[in-house]
């Protein structure tokens, strides 16, 4: 009685299937048209599209001395005002800094200190010095240091490779506590490029410079201080000078101020764009946060006259008297092309990394190899469906037939459902899509059996299938149900193919679930009800 409502939602899932597939008709269509509707809703993956696949480190001990040296510079600040006298403070090793010069009668007063202002830090008398103290980095702040950073670093990588433009990239931690971060770029005509824009830390500072001579070496710069360098300043590499037409660029240094006024951290983002206002060089415009503005206001109208330079990535871009006073913006000069404007541009919008990183593997599919791949996917798909449907119509003959149409509609669900969901196919997704196939045939092999068995014990035809589904149903559950938990935690701890696998496997399995319960019930009493009471069941 319900045979009708059956077809029609059949039908439906069929006509839903051809939209997700090929988006709806136009008139006058042919079969290129086609074609190309459904290879733009079936994303390829990089194994069959061809790109760039990269495995990147973290130096996540970057972070831990840029928290090290702000926590230096603060101490410096608070001790003076407090009245408590010291003779350096110095950077002991990644994560501790050693304070001299605290004599006994202001050792409490300096622990209070700590304890309330550097609460990130276990302090302790320096061993062998007497009046010194070492500020070590609590344990659990390493920790959540690290992973911070590695959480930071996935994220601005992923927002980087976003404005690339690029179909479905993969960028995920990689490996087992080894601070690594996969990268699976499908389609990237310039892997350079995004390897350059990957990898450019975007560390973008603001510094004051307390003496703005270029020094033309660093050893020339420190012997015009006599070899040590003024406290809590740094030398940094300049961009260089050109001398003339095909001539290479004069090296250039200058000792900067350690501690930044303003960095990549209190830029406004989304703000940061290509400029041509001095043609015909190219600039980079950028705009502060308010709360960097409110800083940065007074600081540049308490140094009017004095130079100030932008250093982005441990280099000086350039190097600008301070006229008057700045509060929210400001630009960046270099003679920049067009692209190199563009792509530092994009840094700053996606953010600094915070911390440097380095390449560990670079593998590059070219599109010959990915079309490979899909050939002979597509040819191992076909024939294993192939074979798969002449035992089935040889062995179980006419209920073969119906198992053939359950496989057909089950793959044409499970590629419309990886269309719907922008899932990537993978050459691991096509073994899924194999495997697929097999499962199907197990959950018709199941029933069918189970019917048979009904037959032999004297039944009717349509009792035996009424007796055989319900029988098969409890077995095809289990199966499938425990196959989906395996292909879970695939996907929970897999890398981009290993996911690609799971995730066909799992939309198989549920498409499985409907085609050889549902569909093929609904063949079986279609066939039986329009056959005579007597007739036996070809199975």
């Amino acid at each position: 009685s319900n045979l009708k409502w059956k077809a029609i939602s059949v039908a439906a899932v069929v006509l839903l299937c051809i939209y997700g597939l090929f988006g709806l008709p136009e008139f006058p269509t042919s079969l290129s048209q086609i074609k190309q509707n459904f290879s733009k809703r079936i994303l390829l993956g990089l194994d069959l599209q061809g790109g760039t696949h990269l495995i990147l480190q973290v130096h996540v001990n970057d972070a831990l001395v840029q928290d090290t040296l702000t926590a230096m510079e603060q101490l410096g600040k608070l001790l003076r005002p407090r009245g408590i006298p010291y003779d350096q403070i110095t950077q002991a090793s990644d994560t501790q800094l050693k304070v001299t010069g605290i004599t006994n009668d202001h050792g409490g007063e300096f622990r209070s200190l700590v304890a309330d202002s550097f609460s990130n830090y276990d302090v302790a008398p320096a061993a062998g010095e007497a009046n010194a103290y070492l500020l070590t980095m609590k344990p659990s702040v390493i920790s959540s240091i690290q992973q911070r950073t590695m959480d930071v670093s996935v994220d601005t990588i992923r927002r980087r490779i976003d404005q690339l433009g690029l179909t479905e990239p993969f960028v995920a931690p990689y490996g087992q506590g080894d601070n690594e971060i996969i990268v699976e770029l499908p389609g990237e005509g310039d892997p350079m490029r995004a390897k350059e824009i990957i990898k450019a830390g975007g560390q973008l500072e603001i510094v004051l410079v307390p003496d703005p001579r270029p020094y033309p070496s660093e050893v020339e710069a420190r012997t015009a201080h006599s070899g040590v360098l003024p406290p809590g300043t740094q030398l940094v590499r300049g961009k260089g000078v050109s001398t003339g037409q095909g001539q290479p660029a004069v090296e250039n240094w200058y000792i900067v101020n350690r501690v930044p006024i303003v960095t990549g951290k209190d830029l406004r983002g989304a703000d940061a764009r290509r400029s041509t206002d001095h043609a015909p060089y190219f600039e980079v415009t950028f705009n502060l946060s308010t709360d960097a503005a409110r800083r940065f206001g007074p600081f540049t109208e308490q140094n009017i006259g004095n130079p100030m330079a932008i250093v982005l990535d441990h280099r000086a871009q350039s190097v600008a008297t301070i006229e008057g006073r700045i509060d929210d913006s400001g630009r960046i000069t270099g003679s920049f092309t067009e692209e190199e404007a563009n792509d530092l541009a994009l840094v700053l919008r996606a953010g600094a990394l915070p911390a440097g990183i380095s390449y560990l593997d670079e593998r590059t599919v070219g599109p010959s190899l990915g079309a490979d791949s899909i050939r002979h996917g597509i040819q191992a798909s076909i024939t294993s469906l192939v074979v798969v449907m002449i035992f089935m119509v040889v062995y179980y003959r006419t209920a073969g037939v119906n198992a053939v149409v359950a496989l057909i509609l089950n793959l044409f669900i499970l590629l419309a459902a990886l269309a719907y969901f922008s899932a990537v196919l993978t050459l691991p997704g096509i073994a899924g899509v194999i495997l697929t196939i097999g499962m199907g045939v197990d959950s018709n092999v199941l029933i069918f059996e189970r019917i048979r068995e009904e037959l032999r014990g004297g039944k009717a035809p349509v009792s035996a299938v009424d007796q055989g589904f319900k029988r098969a149903f409890v077995t095809i559950i289990d199966t499938h149900v425990t196959t989906i938990v395996s292909a879970f935690f695939l996907f929970l701890f897999g890398s981009g193919p290993v996911r690609g696998f799971a995730v066909s496997l799992t939309i198989g399995l549920l498409a499985n679930l409907f085609t050889s319960v549902y569909v093929s019930r609904l063949i079986f009493d279609w066939h039986l009800g329009k056959s005579a009471r007597q007739t036996e069941l070809s199975i």
